[in-house]
């Protein structure tokens, strides 16, 4: 019997994450939804209007049999700028930062250790910003939101900015790729 692990990951907009995830090889689930604020059940209105502290987060649920923790997080920090201030591109606000909502301590364990990483090999050309922040009630987002790209893949913010990320995935991951993707 297969065991599944969670990953909860905030990166700009989730509908990039999103996107990436579900074409990587382990992943079985990728929902879009709000983690680490104040207010319960909040709407995608009130989480980008930046009052309720949550952030746009995936979460990604693998089996570590497949793919395991640290790969899911060597995609996370190649395909978003880690080292932007609540911001990725134009989309500014804290519920676009980056951030990694650890399940465990061991989770956290290799956050840490992969941030120091990233830093030491100069993956970019600033010191990553990434938050580690334990895990808190995960909010769905609304139902638009889920498997966004696949659905809206000509839409110009699909177009220009999560494709790139996409292809970017594609290419430096080819070998993580699910097989139908």
């Amino acid at each position: 019997m297969s065991r599944f692990e969670i990953a909860t990951l905030a990166g700009g907009c989730f509908w990039c994450l999103e996107a990436v995830y579900l074409d990587m090889e382990g992943v079985t689930k990728v929902e879009s939804g709000y983690m680490g604020g104040q207010i319960p059940n909040p709407t995608y209105e009130q989480v980008c209007g930046g009052a309720t502290g949550h952030a746009e987060v995936v979460q990604v649920t693998f089996s570590p049999e497949i793919t395991n923790y640290r790969e899911i997080l060597e995609v996370f920090f190649t395909i978003h700028d880690p080292t932007t201030l609540n911001r990725q591109g134009n989309d500014v606000g804290t519920q676009y930062r980056s951030a990694i909502f650890y399940h465990s301590e061991e989770q956290r364990a290799a956050a840490e250790q992969i941030v120091h990483e990233v830093d030491n090999v100069r993956l970019w050309d600033d010191r990553v910003v990434t938050k580690l922040e334990p895990a808190s009630e995960f909010y769905v987002a609304e139902n638009y939101h889920q498997d966004y790209y696949k659905r809206n893949s000509l839409q110009p913010y699909c177009l220009f900015v999560v494709r790139p990320k996409l292809q970017k995935f594609r290419s430096k991951f080819a070998h993580k790729m699910k097989q139908n993707a």
